[in-house]
């Protein structure tokens, strides 16, 4: 009988730390260290998902019938919905006055054509297309020149306006080719100054998270948007990290989520099967962000993006 007491002491005490760190991790996500694999902006990555660990420390705690347990076990669910609990509503105003969409179509995506005629379904205003290589840059600048007036490429990565674009240059993020660049855009004589973007991808392997480069290219861009004399900016593209991610501050410091603001959910993005995050962002400043969605999965392995803005 003393056996068994104790054991269900010692099980009480197990599930009271393990709540108690779960909500200590993710009320201080910002404090996990990155100095082994990158560990923290792993976490930061995915941490909605640590959401799904709260329910059975509760049903646990409640089978036990420990009070305390059970009192201490509610502490991440809580933390949880401070974190993400503005998500989950529907914070759409509707329709601004233009509407902007950004798609990482991936290089090995052939279906060129359906991809395009699936943006264009959406009725953007403006387009911003990554991971482009030459050929099917010059299949969705047919496609697109059709319906848009105006477009420019750097590299990898293009932009499509249904309004004049009057100034533009590539963003230097020494890789040796372009992955970025800058383009003003003059929108019923208001300029907004866009931003498209590739950052560096991630890899998880047995090295831990190694994003060394990716975080390098985050600097560079977020040095470029800081000297930015306009008021009005769009960012645009495939950032390879989340909003929450540490390494993107550079960034995310200067410019407000679209899909946060005027958004349903978490917006996952990335893989386009089974999204289990946001990788593709629209970021802004200086704008009023009325709606923000996901579309339907493409051929491409990512979703893509759209938001609508008003002045």
């Amino acid at each position: 009988m003393q056996r068994t007491s104790t054991g269900a002491k010692v099980f009480s005490v197990a599930l009271i730390t393990a709540s108690a760190a779960l909500a200590l991790m993710l009320l201080a996500h910002r404090f996990v260290p990155n100095r082994w694999y990158n560990l923290g902006s792993l976490v930061e990555t995915f941490l909605p998902w640590f959401g799904f660990l709260i329910p059975p420390l509760i049903v646990l705690a409640a089978v036990r019938r420990r009070p305390l347990a059970v009192l201490v076990a509610l502490l991440p669910g809580l933390v949880w919905l401070k974190l993400y609990g503005g998500l989950l509503p529907d914070k759409s105003d509707g329709p601004g006055d233009f509407r902007v969409i950004a798609h990482n179509v991936n290089a090995e995506n052939t279906d060129t054509a359906a991809t395009a005629d699936s943006l264009l379904a959406a009725d953007p205003d403006v387009i911003a297309l990554v991971e482009l290589t030459e050929p099917r840059l010059v299949e969705y600048g047919r496609i697109l020149g059709e319906r848009y007036a105006y477009a420019v490429a750097y590299g990898t990565v293009a932009l499509w306006s249904d309004y004049p674009i009057t100034d533009s240059h590539a963003i230097d993020l020494e890789l040796g080719w372009t992955r970025a660049f800058r383009a003003e855009v003059d929108i019923d004589g208001r300029s907004v100054a866009f931003y498209i973007a590739h950052l560096l991808s991630v890899r998880v392997n047995t090295e831990g998270f190694t994003s060394d480069q990716r975080n390098r290219t985050a600097t560079l861009l977020g040095e470029a948007i800081a000297t930015e004399p306009l008021d009005r900016v769009v960012l645009l593209g495939d950032l390879n990290g989340t909003a929450q991610d540490r390494a993107l501050a550079p960034i995310t410091y200067q410019l407000e989520s679209a899909h946060a603001t005027a958004g349903k959910g978490f917006g996952f993005t990335w893989p386009a099967g089974i999204p289990l995050a946001r990788i593709d962002q629209i970021l802004y400043r200086g704008l009023e962000a009325t709606a923000a969605d996901v579309l339907e999965a493409t051929a491409s392995d990512h979703r893509p993006v759209q938001a609508d803005f008003g002045f």
